[in-house]
């Protein structure tokens, strides 16, 4: 049950219709996750255009059989004049498309791009959130915050100034919002790093966001101290919004 899986996006009606009958499913070579290739199961989720009784919510998925790679124009010949018709994607091939024994519902209707995860995490999961295979450090932080009742989305883009940022955790709060990173520390402490961070805080600090960044040792040997400070800026913030509170994102990135 531990097997790797991958929860992808269906934008298009059509595309469902083509993962039912024709059983494939494709990702841009360019965005694909890095561990595609030990995924052995795909799971779907399903945007508004898909109504009530599909969308926002994981529901089905097949195992994958085989992989190849080929320009979009041969995956969707009668698409000649798409901007992206020479691109290289992924046609993932898949086994019959089976039901999960439960919904995986989104509480706050978010889109998504890709959920790296594992079969045992779709047959258990009881929220969007629940899915994700993260490093070490956010599943310590995720289920400390869950702990206290607070219900951060997990890898959560948001658009700021025409930019896209991933934010670790966001946590809603009734006055503002808080982008929680959970930070590996080699990674964060290369020059060009600390260089893009602080930009990205700034930027977000100025459309007020409330950043809050713990590195991995703090995560790991004080954890209660990192929950303190994040409760005491949720009180700042006034508490917690509601957590069913839709979340009206700008778009999606082009993936």
């Amino acid at each position: 049950m531990m097997e790797s899986a991958l929860v992808g996006i269906v934008p298009r009606k059509n595309l469902w219709e083509i993962i039912k009958k024709e059983r494939w499913y494709h990702i841009p070579v360019q965005s694909a996750p890095r561990n595609l290739p030990q995924v052995r199961y795909i799971a779907f989720y399903f945007p508004k255009v898909f109504g009530e009784e599909l969308c926002y919510k994981v529901i089905y998925y097949g195992r994958v059989i085989g992989m190849e790679k080929k320009k979009r124009i041969e995956l969707f010949p009668d698409e000649t004049q798409h901007p992206r018709q020479g691109l290289d994607y992924y046609q993932i091939h898949l086994d019959r498309i089976e039901e999960l024994p439960r919904p995986i519902p989104s509480r706050r209707w978010r889109r998504i791009v890709h959920i790296p995860t594992t079969l045992r995490r779709l047959y258990t999961a009881e929220e969007i959130n629940d899915l994700y295979e993260t490093s070490p450090i956010e599943e310590k932080m995720y289920r400390a915050l869950r702990r206290r009742n607070i219900n951060p989305e997990r890898q959560f883009y948001v658009r700021v100034n025409n930019q896209y940022y991933c934010l670790d955790f966001c946590i809603f709060c009734k006055k503002a919002n808080i982008d929680l990173e959970c930070d590996g520390e080699r990674y964060h402490i290369l020059p060009e790093s600390l260089t893009r961070d602080r930009l990205r805080n700034n930027e977000l600090t100025s459309y007020g966001w409330y950043v809050l960044r713990f590195i991995g040792n703090e995560i790991r040997t004080k954890l209660n101290n990192c929950l303190r400070t994040i409760i005491r800026t949720i009180n700042t913030l006034d508490g917690l919004q509601e957590k069913d509170t839709p979340y009206q994102q700008e778009g999606t990135p082009d993936f």
